[in-house]
């Protein structure tokens, strides 16, 4: 069964956020000869047998998890300074997913399956819910 990761998406206020600003990267990157999209970490996943069985990268935005990204690669590395790292390999589709409501933390974190968030079907009327409106119903838990 695939494990999944949550992330704490900082510097985003939104989903539109997060998609453009992978956008941005992935053009910033093709100049250096990158084309797969990816976020870096400091920590490998030691469970990366289970995360590259069809998990994905959750992320938390303003405090609810809010949408996915399939996770499809993990690249550890060390930087120029001599620090290891990892490069989370992304699939460029961000799916929006239920919102479900999250305290803030450091890093990452394993999400199980079931305690994930379920995806929000194309058209549905949640999705057509304006941010604003969903987020307050979610801090309601109403989501």
């Amino acid at each position: 069964m695939a494990l999944n990761i949550l992330k704490l998406c900082v510097g985003c206020d939104s989903v539109e956020d997060l998609e453009a600003w992978i956008a941005h990267k992935r053009a910033e990157r093709a100049r250096d000869g990158h084309t797969q999209h990816f976020h870096i970490t400091r920590m490998v996943p030691q469970r990366q047998a289970e995360v590259l069985d069809g998990g994905s990268l959750y992320w938390v935005i303003k405090g609810t998890v809010q949408c996915r990204q399939q996770l499809v690669g993990i690249e550890p590395f060390t930087d120029g300074e001599g620090i290891g790292r990892c490069r989370l390999l992304l699939d460029s589709e961000v799916i929006r997913t239920h919102w479900q409501p999250r305290r803030p933390f450091q890093g990452w974190r394993y999400l199980q399956p079931i305690d994930a968030p379920g995806d929000l079907g194309a058209g549905s009327e949640m999705a057509e819910m304006p941010p604003k409106l969903r987020l307050q119903l979610a801090e309601l838990g109403l989501l």
